[in-house]
């Protein structure tokens, strides 16, 4: 996929961002897509400027299926990268907390 100059892929990850900010094309596209307006997605991130909200809302548009591809990549990365936080956590789970939690409460401790 070919960017223009207000996205810029990292090199190492492929990680696309808008460039001069850490905000991600995947960020902008999630919140477009769960059905957001430009002037939400800009107020949702302070340090972007409407315009640019604009451009890569534009850019989306006419590069779907590609950027859908990429988001979709992305979102398959970081589950990865959970499960295997997850795979390594030692202690507890959140879910163990809860249930050691919810006993010590019935039992008046």
């Amino acid at each position: 996929m070919q960017l223009p100059d207000f996205l810029q892929s990292e090199p190492d990850t492929g990680f696309i961002r808008l460039t001069g900010h850490r905000i991600g094309l995947t960020h902008v596209v999630r919140l477009y897509n769960e059905g957001n307006s430009a002037e939400l997605i800009s107020a949702s991130f302070p340090t972007l400027p409407l315009p640019l909200v604009h451009k890569v809302l534009a850019f989306y548009l006419e590069n779907q299926a590609e950027v859908d591809a990429h988001v979709a990549a992305d979102t398959a990365e970081l589950r990865r990268q959970e499960a295997e936080a997850d795979a390594n956590r030692k202690g507890p789970t959140l879910a163990e907390l809860r249930r050691r939690f919810n006993s010590m409460r019935r039992s008046g401790s």
